[in-house]
């Protein structure tokens, strides 16, 4: 459990700018605590305590504002930046260093007693507010922008954007490492709008010029 702690805290220091110490992230990261919470719970949860591990998770959600149902599954190395309002249900499953920022979802679709939740892979990056939902898979070392909702699968090293979420990028610019750079992703919508505005234009001249070409054909 401490070794669990002190990699918690390593992780804060490694990702975010704003962490100045290790006594300050033991202290003030409510992500730091939901993780301890949670490993008590699941603990519980595994041996059958069922009831026992939801009061558990039920006192963390309390004290940090962060749900994490016991029996997700969560790999080594994720960090929770802010996190207030962050759900994971039942049948979450968390690969090796994922980050999530405040106001994620990994929520479910399904009413049976079955494998509802997302799973996410390695190194990958959920903006504020997106909502994953569903039995779906996000690929390592994806992005998913802020704001999003995410219903279908996501390959591997691909950025998502928008709701519902589209793969706007795959491949081409990193394989590796984490990128937090959330206001630098491309909006589809904004480039097809671009494109009509563009379209629209290009109609108008034609218009104009058809117009000119009747009046000096009437003249």
């Amino acid at each position: 459990m401490f070794d669990a702690i002190r990699r918690d805290v390593r992780v804060v220091l490694e990702r975010d700018p704003a962490a100045r110490s290790a006594l300050e992230v033991a202290f003030c990261y409510p992500g730091v605590h939901a993780l301890t919470f949670h490993r008590l719970a699941h603990g519980l949860w595994r041996r059958g305590f069922g009831t026992v591990a939801r009061f558990v998770s039920h006192v963390g959600r309390f004290l940090t504002g962060i749900e994490i149902h016991p029996a997700a599954v969560l790999g080594p190395g994720l960090f929770i930046d802010h996190g207030m309002g962050v759900v994971i249900g039942e049948t979450a499953e968390v690969g090796a260093n994922v980050t999530l920022l405040q106001g994620v979802t990994l929520g479910g679709t399904s009413l049976k007693r079955e494998k509802r939740h997302p799973t996410l892979g390695n190194n990958v990056v959920v903006g504020a507010g997106a909502a994953v939902i569903g039995a779906i898979r996000i690929g390592d070392n994806s992005r998913i922008g802020a704001g999003s909702v995410v219903v279908r699968d996501v390959p591997a090293n691909c950025v998502v954007v928008g709701v519902p979420g589209r793969i706007t990028y795959k491949d081409g610019q990193r394989v590796g490492g984490l990128d937090f750079d959330q206001t630098d992703l491309p909006d589809p919508v904004a480039k097809a709008l671009e494109q009509l505005v563009e379209r629209i234009r290009a109609l108008e001249a034609d218009l104009e010029s058809l117009r000119k070409r009747t009046e000096e054909d009437r003249s």
